[in-house]
């Protein structure tokens, strides 16, 4: 019985490291500068992207191919920002802190999105020229 317990507990503490170091790179990807380029494809209409930028970023980031590599797969990314969607949903009226803190983490979900963006733009146009110096 407490061999179970100990396993379920080491689990647990597992995944919670999991989660924070996932959430590190994350956060640590989104503090980049993000492009005015990609405000401007992406229609928005202040420098800054926020929590509900995110659809519009996401559909960028589907229509940017990616000529370095396999495309990133945002579907964590996807979930973790339904997630936090929810959370400020459902605590608007009666936890306005951790609305916040879970509106704060959508516009994280959306400046990672927009990083990436840019980075693959930068990426292709680097390719396109250097196809037409050959």
């Amino acid at each position: 019985m407490f061999s179970i317990l100990l396993l379920t507990l080491s689990v647990a503490a597992m995944a919670q490291f999991g989660l924070y170091y996932w959430r590190s790179l994350v956060a640590g990807i989104a503090a980049q500068p993000v492009s005015d380029r990609v405000c401007e494809a992406a229609g928005l209409d202040h420098k800054a992207p926020a929590g509900e930028d995110f659809g519009a970023l996401l559909s960028l980031h589907r229509l940017t191919p990616d000529l370095e590599g396999p495309a990133g797969n945002l579907t964590a990314l996807q979930v973790y920002y339904s997630a936090m969607a929810a959370i400020s949903k459902l605590a608007k009226s009666s936890l306005p802190a951790a609305a916040r803190w879970a509106s704060s983490e959508m516009s994280t979900c959306s400046r990672y999105v927009a990083v990436l963006v840019g980075q693959r733009l930068e990426s292709n146009l680097a390719c396109a020229a250097a196809i037409r110096s050959i």
